[in-house]
């Protein structure tokens, strides 16, 4: 139980990634805030982790928001008394060449997957430092690290989280804050394999190990980055890509 008494807020647990790491960390025995904003979706994971015998509640937030990035904080004491962990993880995709990307996709990625991780880390990152302890953990890509074809605004958003986290690690660090950074390469969700078979094989055989990632192969690196065993862990990257870029 390397979580215990530890409470977690996972954004965009509602499915996916962000849901897997839930469940890992309620197997860890965490006190979990699941955010998302699609309703049934957090009612099917706080339902999932209560069924694991899991402590959880579930807020409906917009993390591009800062009002409510701050209602979910806020919410989170309420019911808690402390936030231990914030993973940003919420992030969504808009992809188009760059001579074909809009506004609107430009706009819409930054909103969510930049600003979502700023206006949550910025008030969390407050309490933590009056706290004197916390954990940032922000799920970036490998796209962030190295680029991809049609994703500038994703690249973009993914490489700047990876940035801001190192800036945290500096500024946050000497207050007993941690901060890290997990870049996953091409992890088996719903969306991924809802692509075309010829595509994913091509991904297959473009990956070392010969498979796609499990999105339990990313939340374990998550849940041991909330716990005490990586504690002098500080200012990282950790690439979960099956040796993608290696």
């Amino acid at each position: 139980m390397r979580l215990t008494n530890k409470t977690v807020i996972i954004t965009g647990s509602g499915r996916g990634i962000g849901r897997a790491i839930a469940l890992a960390m309620a197997k860890e025995d965490a006190k979990l805030v699941v955010n998302d904003v699609n309703q049934t979706a957090i009612d099917e994971t706080v339902a999932m982790i209560k069924d694991l015998g899991g402590d959880a509640i579930g807020i409906l937030a917009d993390i591009s928001d800062a009002r409510q990035a701050q209602e979910l904080a806020q919410k989170t004491l309420e019911a808690y008394g402390k936030i231990d962990v914030l993973v940003n993880n919420a992030g969504i995709l808009r992809d188009a060449m760059l001579h074909k990307m809009t506004q609107e996709q430009w706009q819409n990625v930054i909103a969510i997957n930049l600003n979502g991780v700023f206006n949550c880390s910025s008030v969390i990152g407050t309490i933590m430092r009056d706290q004197g302890s916390g954990n940032i953990i922000n799920i970036s890509s490998v796209v962030g690290l190295y680029g991809n074809v049609g994703q500038t605004n994703y690249a973009a958003t993914k490489g700047a989280v990876i940035s801001m986290m190192k800036t945290w690690a500096k500024e946050l660090g000497r207050k007993g804050i941690r901060s890290n950074a997990i870049a996953p390469g091409f992890i088996g969700t719903d969306m991924v394999k809802g692509m075309p078979e010829h595509i994913i094989n091509q991904i297959e055989s473009s990956v070392p190990l010969g498979r796609l990632g499990k999105q339990e192969e990313v939340a374990s690196v998550a849940v041991f980055l909330a716990s005490d065993e990586s504690s002098y862990i500080n200012g990282e990257v950790i690439r979960v890509d099956g040796g993608l870029y290696t």
